[in-house]
């Protein structure tokens, strides 16, 4: 089985907590004797996983750069749904309404890992984009998930107005973010089986992606600038889906 990297404490120790049995082996800085350190020692030890305690420079070799913080780890791949239909399959009725965050065009890393761990906080589903013009679960996402790439499954499915219409097909409401629109997302009703559509940050949500959405709805901008963050964005309706929920 082919095996992926992670590196940070958030991130190895969210896989440790999570699935240490898929952790193969961890490389820490010796060099790092800081309060930090010796408590993801502790917790190394009670994981039982095999772990070397080398130098600066192996550790930056595992985790490909140097922003490890001193713990790199070689790691399998967690089983997670790959399709829409696995998905649908894997829901648990009593756990309440589905959530799902669609991601169309997002490119960089970071905001990937952004989108990931905010869907993780707000308890979404999971998160989905196409195979074509988006990223992929990397080291550098993993890191700024912290944690996160591990516990919300990423679907990357070839043909994103399908998959969407699948979810429709399910009787769920997909909503998209658009600056153009009308509604806000504040007056929309998330409350049941929701997929909530964001673009990248300038280009937006692609034409065909738009036809395919059940409504469009927009953030209120108040100030002076005239877009968010695609990972701002996410929080905002992901929030707001969730607090309509927990009402």
């Amino acid at each position: 089985m082919s095996r992926s990297i992670l590196f940070g404490f958030h991130t190895v120790g969210g896989r440790l907590k999570t699935a240490p049995e898929t952790v193969h082996e961890v490389l820490i800085d010796g060099a790092r004797r800081d309060g930090r350190m010796r408590q993801f020692v502790v917790r190394l030890k009670e994981s039982g996983v095999r772990w070397t305690e080398t130098d600066e420079a192996a550790v930056a070799r595992l985790a490909g750069n140097s922003r490890h913080q001193g713990v790199a780890a070689r790691v399998e791949p967690l089983a997670m749904a790959r399709t829409v239909i696995e998905l649908l399959d894997g829901l648990d009725p009593a756990a309440g309404a589905p959530l799902v965050l669609v991601l169309d065009g997002v490119t960089d890393p970071h905001n990937l890992g952004a989108c990931l761990r905010v869907a993780d906080g707000a308890g979404a589903t999971a998160v989905i984009a196409p195979k074509d013009h988006a990223v992929a679960i990397n080291a550098t996402v993993s890191k700024v998930a912290s944690g996160a790439a591990d516990s919300v499954p990423y679907l990357m499915v070839t043909n994103l107005a399908r998959a969407l219409n699948e979810l429709k097909d399910a009787g769920w409401k997909v909503v998209g973010l658009s600056d153009e629109a009308e509604s806000s997302v504040y007056d929309a009703d998330l409350s049941g089986p929701t997929a909530l559509v964001l673009g990248a940050e300038g280009p937006g949500l692609r034409q065909l992606t738009r036809k395919t959405c059940d409504a469009l709805v927009s953030i209120p901008m108040q100030g002076a600038v005239e877009s968010l963050n695609v990972s701002v964005a996410a929080g905002v309706c992901l929030y707001e889906a969730l607090r309509q929920r927990r009402a």
